[in-house]
């Protein structure tokens, strides 16, 4: 069992953050399910998880409105006592319905915001997961694919907006890991990227020697909700050797 007590999870209605939110729920702790539109889904994640004696509630909430970042946070104070983990999940940008720089309102300011609502409310010794990806972590030095681009560039720019945090999170006991992974079999990203550029999850897997699945990915970010890393400290899962040859590291 976890001394933690609450987490949020967001976008966890489905894939890598729905994995993430059962595990956590499964160590004892008691989990905010987070969606934007998908409501029975997350309400079949949350069933799940109070049928296997754990606790869990639903709450929709938009990360890029004003109300949704707050309406997490509260969630999980009236419903668990407190917050003490903050996984940072949501991601996109690849629609094409939701307006002008929505990868970089989603990606960027969306995760500040999310963050900076939580902030408060955190305990020390709190932990905060911000997920993202080899092809978005190393962007600067090695480039992904032109449909990925964008979206890359974005999660890079939160990447670093959050690390730019660091010095306040740590006046209160609060530390922050990155988890980043290569392309993850079965999700979104993957399988619209792969509709665009027919053969790019062959070609990755390949070149990886292996694509993790969601639930092996998923178990990845929830083991670094405990794991006894310094703040800041970045995980690469898989190894991500091939983007450290190109980037020179």
């Amino acid at each position: 069992m976890s001394d933690y007590k609450g987490a949020i999870v967001t976008g966890s209605s489905r894939g890598i953050g729905s994995v993430t939110a059962q595990i956590l729920a499964e160590k004892g702790i008691g989990v905010v399910v987070n969606y934007r539109s998908k409501a029975p889904r997350a309400n079949k994640i949350v069933a799940g998880i109070q049928e296997k004696g754990g606790r869990a509630v639903a709450v929709g909430a938009d990360l890029t409105t004003v109300e949704g970042p707050a309406a997490l946070v509260d969630a999980a104070v009236e419903n668990f006592g407190s917050l003490d983990v903050l996984v940072l999940n949501a991601s996109g940008g690849m629609e094409t319905n939701m307006g002008e720089n929505y990868a970089l309102r989603l990606n960027r300011d969306a995760q500040v915001a999310m963050l900076t609502a939580a902030l408060p409310k955190m305990s020390a010794g709190a932990r905060v997961v911000f997920v993202t990806s080899h092809q978005a972590h190393f962007i600067h030095e090695v480039s992904t694919m032109d449909a990925y681009d964008a979206v890359a560039k974005s999660k890079r720019a939160g990447e670093d907006a959050l690390r730019e945090m660091i010095p306040q999170l740590s006046e209160k006991g609060i530390s922050l890991v990155v988890v980043s992974g290569d392309m993850i079999e079965g999700t979104i990203t993957a399988t619209l990227l792969n509709r665009m550029e027919p053969g790019a999850i062959d070609a990755r897997r390949e070149a990886a020697g292996k694509l993790y699945s969601v639930e092996e990915f998923g178990a990845e970010v929830a083991k670094m909700v405990f794991a006894g890393v310094e703040t800041g400290h970045t995980e690469l899962v898989g190894g991500a050797g091939d983007f450290l040859k190109a980037s020179g590291q």
